[in-house]
């Protein structure tokens, strides 16, 4: 019923459309189709910059998440930054989320990464869950950002 492959160019519509739907879900984030696509497309063109899995049930595009790549110095390797996880709400709870997340967490092994790091809402109780339930803990680092927008 599901599967996950790497996303591709072609599928730029349906990535926009499930960020549509997380970033309207995100209190920081508002949905803006031409930014979407246009920082998907630059991760789609330059897989340096890191790679976009989807979930897919019946070849329809149903959830995303994305591994973006970086250096850690503490840990002297590749590291990823998790980024962009969403699944369609009707298509929640019914397993395929993780399966796209153990996707995402098998190929960072396989690239040498040496941690995994993402962010949430602090009150998405639902996604901190899920995402313990997969092995990832909280850190005692705090998010801070510095926008030049």
């Amino acid at each position: 019923m599901w599967f996950v492959e790497q996303a591709k160019l072609s599928e730029l519509e349906d990535l926009s459309a499930l960020l549509a739907i997380l970033f309207s879900q995100e209190s920081e984030f508002t949905p803006n189709l031409e930014l979407q696509c246009k920082g998907l497309e630059m991760i789609l063109e330059e897989p340096s910059m890191g790679t976009i899995f989807v979930l897919k049930s019946e070849a329809k595009i149903v959830g995303m998440v994305t591994l973006l790549w970086s250096i850690s110095t503490a840990l002297g390797g590749k590291v990823a930054w998790l980024e962009d996880m969403i699944v369609k709400p009707a298509y929640q709870h019914k397993g395929g989320g993780s399966l796209l997340l153990s996707a995402a967490i098998t190929h960072a092994k396989a690239s040498h990464c040496k941690r995994i790091t993402l962010l949430t809402d602090t009150d998405n109780i639902n996604a901190q869950t899920f995402y313990k339930r997969l092995g990832f803990t909280h850190s005692s680092m705090s998010a801070m950002r510095f926008l030049m927008v």
